[in-house]
């Protein structure tokens, strides 16, 4: 097969930009300390009630200015259903599964987690604005999927 010299030099072209750009990119996320969305912990699917925070799920208070939740992800529904957390508090989502495949979305905000049995996603953030907060899940999880939704209000401390 003959390549024209201008095909080489384009071919040549686009490999390089390729090359720089996914050093960059490899670069950044290290630098940064970038990992998979969630994290690497691990819970055993089948002992998540039994696990803290699993264990008593919803809102904990840990300073002044941080709160956790610990939030179960189950067939068609969220436990706790009901979370308040306060506005301007950095706000830490810890979220499991006990059974398949969930999400964790919270609409109008950067929250979006996949919710994998086995494993611990965590999300930290900070709502700037007092309301309440629809949570879905993104990922099919069965017939009932349409059902699985609850809310979150964000109230003034």
């Amino acid at each position: 097969m003959h390549l024209h010299k201008y095909e080489k030099i384009w071919l040549g072209f686009g490999i390089i930009a390729l090359a720089i750009f996914l050093l960059i990119v490899g670069i950044t996320a290290f630098s940064q300390g970038h990992t998979p969305s969630g994290g690497m912990d691990m819970i055993d699917p089948k002992k998540v009630n039994e696990t803290a925070p699993f264990d008593n799920p919803g809102v904990t208070k840990i300073d002044d200015d941080t709160y956790q939740v610990a939030i179960i992800a189950m067939a068609f529904g969220y436990n706790p259903s009901k979370i308040e957390v306060p506005v301007g508090k950095e706000i830490i989502f810890k979220a499991t599964s006990t059974d398949v495949v969930h999400s964790f979305t919270i609409d109008n905000t950067t929250v979006n987690m996949m919710v994998v049995p086995g494993r611990i996603a965590t999300k930290s953030y900070t709502f700037d604005k007092p309301g309440n907060y629809l949570i879905l899940c993104n990922e099919y999880c069965g017939v009932g999927h349409h059902m699985m939704f609850t809310e979150i209000e964000v109230v003034e401390p």
